[in-house]
């Protein structure tokens, strides 16, 4: 048995332009639904959404039959929960809130065996490693992996260049909300202010030769950051797209509740 390929990582090496959703709803039923919808990419986010390491594992089982690449959005950059995603089979992170390079350092070494990195040997234990039944693991685990650090502050973004230039980070994602509340531009992601950031961070990424992420569900966006280099490329929340589709069923349907009789 040999261990599974980043599909992903190895996409986004050759070029290639990839989309995706962010997934927020904790059950493994809505999983399949996503996963077999026919994006490249779609992100579990554990930093929102209410999911857990057992839900998150189950969600990677869901998944694992779709042609799609799972990836798991952590509430935090713990080198302990980090460990334990590895070992459930997470190939490809994102870390959010980096700032600084020293934070981007050890998160590389958290994805990372010795003597390289502090990633724990449990593999016994381990379904990425399909529990000591991928031959050669140990030699070819790194390689599969991927970090993608997120720079949503101020502060983050005056270390960009520095942050994306740390061997180790395969991508940087732009986080336009919390960018946009650091600039002081709470709710207005949109802001004429924080596209030009974002556009210029993206352009940024792409020249050290990394991946450029972003989120956005505004069509116009997409384009504008496509064009500064985006190439992964979020284009929606599951969450979003059933919150506004029942709500445009519901209202298709219902007069308002003031006009009923």
């Amino acid at each position: 048995m040999d261990i599974p390929k980043n599909t992903f990582k190895h996409r986004a090496q050759e070029g290639e332009t990839q989309f995706g959703i962010f997934h927020g709803i904790p059950d493994s039923y809505a999983a399949e639904i996503c996963a077999g919808a026919g994006f490249d990419w779609i992100v579990i986010d554990g930093e929102h959404a209410p999911f857990d390491l057992r839900t998150i594992l189950h969600h990677l089982q869901a998944m694992s039959g779709y042609d799609v690449s799972p990836i798991v959005r952590v509430p935090e950059g713990n080198p302990n929960l980090i460990k334990q995603l590895l070992d459930a089979g997470v190939q490809t992170l994102i870390v959010p809130m980096v700032e600084t390079v020293d934070e981007a350092q050890l998160l590389v070494r958290a994805v990372q065996y010795p003597p390289k990195g502090i990633r724990g040997v449990g593999t016994a234990l381990s379904r990425a490693a399909r529990w000591n039944r991928v031959k050669g693991y140990f030699e070819k685990a790194d390689d599969e992996m991927c970090l993608i650090v997120q720079v949503e502050s101020v502060k983050g973004l005056e270390n960009l260049e520095e942050i994306a230039s740390v061997e180790g980070v395969d991508g940087v994602l732009i986080g336009p909300a919390d960018l946009g509340a650091s600039m002081g531009y709470l709710g207005k992601p949109g802001h004429t202010e924080v596209v030009k950031a974002v556009c210029d961070a993206l352009r940024t990424i792409r020249k050290k030769g990394k991946i450029a992420g972003m989120l956005t569900v505004s069509d116009i966006l997409i384009q504008q950051y496509m064009e500064a280099g985006a190439n992964m490329v979020g284009v929606g929340l599951d969450t979003l797209i059933l919150a506004r589709a029942t709500k445009k069923l519901a209202q298709s349907y219902l007069p308002k509740k003031g006009d009923r009789s």
